[in-house]
């Protein structure tokens, strides 16, 4: 069931802010008069879609889960034409693909949570496409700061 749809404006000055804040050098993204978007600017609806970027309330024990095991596990995009351009209007809506549980390496279990946001133009068409993974662990390592290489973290 997808989770409620906003709009996201392409804004040219955000593109370009964007871009340069992961050093991109291509000049469609920082000199173009209507410049493209990068690929991973898409994840900046996060600030247009007011919490609907993930569904969590249609999540199983949403209100259970403590956000410190919660691990970003992948993303990937696909795209059906360019990135869009400075001065677009995209609707996004996300939905759960698919949510399942796998037993970890080290024991407990790790539940897998697919993440689908849709974006289409006003009129409907696909623009591109966005699957998150986001991974919760069962249970917190015994003793963090072991694993990380000694109390203070240092090796």
């Amino acid at each position: 069931m997808p989770g409620p749809g906003y709009t996201m404006e392409v804004e040219l000055g955000k593109i370009r802010e964007f871009a340069r804040a992961t050093k991109s050098r291509n000049p469609d993204h920082l000199a173009a008069e209507r410049p493209v978007s990068p690929v991973t600017f898409l994840m900046t609806s996060a600030f247009w879609s007011d919490g609907a970027l993930v569904p969590w309330e249609q999540i199983d024990g949403f209100d259970e889960i403590d956000p410190g095991r919660v691990l970003h596990g992948g993303q990937e995009f696909v795209f059906h034409g360019e990135p869009p351009r400075a001065g677009t209007r995209l609707v996004g809506q996300a939905r759960i693909a698919a949510d399942y549980v796998k037993e970890g390496r080290r024991g407990g279990t790790m539940r897998f949570v697919e993440i689908v946001q849709e974006f289409r133009t006003p009129d409907g068409r696909p623009v591109a496409s966005a699957r998150n993974t986001v991974i919760i662990t069962g249970q917190a390592p015994e003793n963090a700061a072991d694993q990380a290489g000694g109390k203070d973290g240092a090796r």
